[in-house]
């Protein structure tokens, strides 16, 4: 892992601080910490960082707070982490713009994995403003109803206007237009745009759904009860 790559720490506990900083330090991360969310919220504003690793419970500005303020201007990946992993929590988290979360203590090695994914997915960052074609869509691109999906520019429309997605939910919603009318299940959504290779939380897609509804209209997504979801043609 290069060196370039930056990870803000933001963790009240200094035993945790210290701890997870080193673990991260010695696969080649470079971290920045902060032991409060206005901190943390400063650091990031301060200096470019490539993921943001935030507790939940931080004096003076909240995990979720910070979340959501980051959120407001940057599609930076973030991942959320949990002394209990209470449903309100990881929920509160996820509907805050965060791509995932842990549940402390939480081993290294799954740790790192979960860094290592949201770095991969940031990979398919959209480049929106940036429009590669006609406004009214061009070759290879994807159309949904008001949709339009562009796989290889990565710029999605809807009407005619871009649409900002963070990155996780880009890979969502490729996904989706890869398998249109195909009813996917969560598990097979984890693996595909979460990299998880092991069982993963499944409300971490029902999140990521119900933000991208919000994006790109609340019925161009499908609940199929008891499977998946899928994307209407």
């Amino acid at each position: 892992m290069s060196a370039s790559v930056t990870v803000l720490l933001v963790e009240d506990d200094e035993v945790i601080r210290k701890s997870v900083g080193m673990v991260l330090e010695r696969y080649g991360y470079h971290v920045s910490t902060a032991g409060d969310g206005l901190t943390g919220l400063e650091l990031f504003r301060e200096r470019r960082h490539d993921v943001l690793l935030l507790d939940v419970m931080l004096p003076g500005l909240d995990g979720i707070g910070l979340c959501r303020q980051v959120r407001e201007w940057s599609l930076v990946p973030i991942l959320m982490m949990s002394a209990r992993g209470d449903a309100l929590d990881v929920v509160s988290g996820l509907e805050a713009g965060a791509d995932d979360y842990v549940v402390k203590p939480v081993d290294t090695s799954v740790l790192v994995a979960r860094i290592r994914s949201l770095l991969r997915r940031a990979s398919f960052a959209p480049r929106l403003g940036q429009v590669a074609g006609p406004a009214d869509g061009g070759a290879g691109d994807l159309v949904f109803g008001d949709l339009t999906v562009d796989p290889q520019g990565l710029v999605v429309r809807r009407a005619g206007e871009p649409v900002a997605l963070a990155p996780t939910e880009l890979r969502l919603l490729l996904e989706f237009a890869a398998n249109p009318g195909i009813v996917l299940d969560r598990q097979t959504l984890l693996r595909n745009v979460w990299d998880y290779g092991w069982d993963g939380d499944s409300r971490v897609v029902d999140l990521c759904v119900q933000r991208l509804r919000k994006k790109i209209g609340a019925d161009r997504i499908e609940t199929v009860r008891g499977f998946g979801y899928k994307l209407r043609r």
